[in-house]
């Protein structure tokens, strides 16, 4: 297969800067098409086709790179990371993620090491812990920091990002006391007494992260730099950062201009809780943020708002019909999540938004928060058709059948109500999941088969820092299903809803590109897509699942230019 006849290729424009030959090209395209060279010219994908048809548009300072039967697949992207945050945590927060942390020892060890390299009543902050993951299968308490953090006020956030535990000297300037009442949207946890254990979820977290010193512009732009050489080293070209800020967005632009972000960024605004928040994103950044109609640069995009219906599976919060499970098969009688913010509010955001013309996505886990916010598309479409606003569902975890087939019609007739959901839950979350979402629940988690049954596309997200960035995890998390530890069986969550690995690619390349509003432009090898290419070391496509989990980057091509080459890395 050859995009065009050579000879008119060549006469029509100049020979290629680069020719990636001798390997295997998964394109992605329309057919799903398996090439075997690509070339480049500038920062354009100019002919896809056999070895020797590309080899022949070479000229006499063509680079050709021979990739010794490797594999090319589009530049992988992410449709839902932190990456302007989590980029930071990286460098500035101790790391309490499974396998470094395995243990409340191994927690307590990590506090009491950064307390001694940390001035007396400084902060302390931890990321990464996860009740599932650790051996005790309970959730960090005050006390288990107080012995080794008398003096610091210490506040570790659990993997999800939804709650976090504090220890006393926290509580103590927070003043957390037995009689605090439960914040808006928010549960502070208490002991049978009703004094706090220290665990704080959703709302209630602020009482102490107000308290924390913000982070610099000196230590996001850091975290950005650093975090797009990692994105690079996975072979990851693209990400869209939900809930960003205006300093976030100068930031971004700045680490562009000094062309060091080899990424490309859809930034979603931070879409607030209230009507009058509201009003001042839409006056501020409605103008610019159209990305229907013009994606800027293609580099930094001003691409829509996010907002939020409801907590996390992890923490037991996101907004249920029926009462959330315990350790699989228990029961968390009377607990059916809650909406973070009221409900009738956050239908009048989405409503705001949607008339202003910006792409909505909503972060939504549960049953009937999913519910909420699809009935709130629908209605928004009958009353104010907008087509092309692929106004999303961030996580969709556990979608009902009518929330299935509202999504779906909404696609179908407007172009809108794409999940955006995180195919990694059920591997690095999916202890704590299983257990909580219980025997019933787990097995509709992630109903990809059920949507590809639909007709609907999705996109894929890790979510970081909530599971590991990598993309080639949620291409082996759609097809296996599989959890990190198998705590309630190595398959709670069933096998029905899972997908091939052409679904699975997809939805981290063409699929995810498209809630970029960037398909024309990346997400498939295509001649007149930018040359934002991934070279492998396995072919996705025929090694076994189990394979592609631990599939290494070899080279990352990022507008043209070779952006991470693992032969230069020693």
């Amino acid at each position: 297969m050859l995009s065009a006849p050579a000879s008119r290729i060549a006469a029509q424009q100049p020979r290629p800067d680069i020719i990636l030959t001798n390997a295997r090209v998964i394109t992605v395209d329309s057919a799903d098409r398996i090439a075997r060279a690509v070339a480049v010219t500038g920062n354009r994908i100019t002919a896809v086709g056999s070895a020797a048809a590309i080899n022949r548009l070479a000229g006499p300072t063509t680079r050709r790179i021979d990739l010794q039967g490797r594999t090319i697949t589009p530049g992988l992207l992410d449709a839902h990371a932190h990456f302007s945050g989590g980029g930071a945590d990286r460098l500035y927060v101790v790391d309490l993620s499974y396998p470094t942390v395995k243990s409340i020892a191994d927690v307590a060890a990590a506090i009491r090491a950064k307390v001694a390299a940390s001035p007396r009543g400084a902060w302390i902050q931890g990321r990464g812990w996860d009740e599932g993951k650790l051996t005790e299968r309970r959730l960090i308490s005050a006390k288990d920091l107080d012995a080794v953090a008398p003096d610091n006020p210490v506040f570790l956030t659990q993997t999800t990002g939804h709650y976090g535990v504090a220890n006393s000297a926290a509580l103590r300037l927070a003043g957390i006391t037995k009689d605090t009442r439960d914040t808006p949207g928010g549960t502070i946890d208490r002991n049978p007494d009703g004094t706090p254990t220290g665990v704080l979820k959703e709302g209630a977290m602020g009482l102490v992260r107000r308290l924390i010193p913000p982070r610099t512009a000196a230590e996001t732009e850091a975290g950005m730099r650093d975090f797009a050489k990692a994105f690079n080293a996975e072979c990851m070209t693209g990400l869209k950062d939900p809930g960003i800020s205006s300093q976030t967005w100068d930031l971004y632009k700045k680490v562009e201009q000094s062309g060091a972000l080899p990424v490309r960024v859809f930034a979603l605004w931070t879409g607030g809780r209230s009507v009058d928040a509201a009003k001042r994103v839409i006056a501020e950044r409605a103008a610019m943020t159209r990305p229907y109609e013009n994606t800027g640069d293609d580099h930094v995009i001003a691409g829509g708002v996010k907002i939020y219906i409801d907590g996390s599976g992890g923490a037991r919060t996101a907004w249920l019909y029926d009462d959330w499970n315990k350790d699989y098969g228990g029961t968390d009688v009377g607990n059916r999540g809650y909406a973070t913010s009221n409900a009738d509010t956050i239908r009048m955001l989405i409503r705001m938004y949607h008339d202003a013309g910006m792409h909505v996505a909503v972060h939504s886990i549960g049953d009937r928060g999913i519910d909420w916010v699809v009935d709130t598309y629908d209605q928004a479409m009958r009353e104010n058709p907008k087509k092309g606003l692929r106004h999303a569902i961030i996580h969709a975890n556990i979608p009902t059948d009518h929330a299935i087939e509202v999504m779906a019609r909404l696609q179908h007739e407007f172009d809108a109500g794409y999940p955006e959901s995180s195919a990694s839950f059920s591997w690095w979350l999916g202890d704590t999941y299983a257990g909580n979402f219980g025997v019933a629940r787990s097995l509709r988690l992630n109903p990809f088969k059920t949507f590809l049954s639909k007709g609907m596309l999705w996109a894929n997200g890790s979510d970081y820092n909530v599971t590991p960035f990598p993309a080639r995890y949620g291409i082996w998390s759609a097809i296996e299903r599989r959890p990190l530890l198998g705590v309630y069986g190595d398959d709670p969550f069933g096998r029905a809803e899972s997908v091939d690995v052409h679904a699975a690619l997809r939805a981290v390349t063409i699929w995810a590109a498209r809630q970029m509003f960037l398909e024309k432009k990346v997400g498939s090898i295509e001649p007149g897509k930018y040359a934002d290419l991934a070279v492998w070391d396995r072919d996705f496509y025929s090694v076994p699942t189990a394979e592609i989990k631990d599939a290494k980057c070899m080279m990352t091509m990022f507008d043209g230019k070779v952006v991470y080459d693992a032969s230069a890395v020693r």
